[in-house]
């Protein structure tokens, strides 16, 4: 398989790149950033030999919450 990649090089004002940044997440959903958020919590745990401090958050996150309906006497 041949894949070949397109280098875009873009040249801006220094300072501009945050407000960049901000136009592009502000484009995307809120599943979307989730999802990127996430996605580089995975890379940190892997990057840095965290598995095990992971696998302990995953734990914690998955925690549900019940809101039932007071019946009245």
């Amino acid at each position: 398989m041949n894949i070949q990649v397109e280098k875009i090089i873009t040249k801006i004002k220094a300072g501009e790149e945050i407000e960049n940044n901000l136009k592009y997440w502000l484009t995307k959903t809120d599943e979307e950033r989730i999802s990127a958020v996430q996605i580089l919590r995975e890379q940190y745990f892997v990057f840095f030999n965290k598995q095990k401090e992971y696998d302990e958050s995953r734990k914690r996150l998955r925690r549900v919450y019940r809101i039932t309906e007071q019946t009245r006497s």
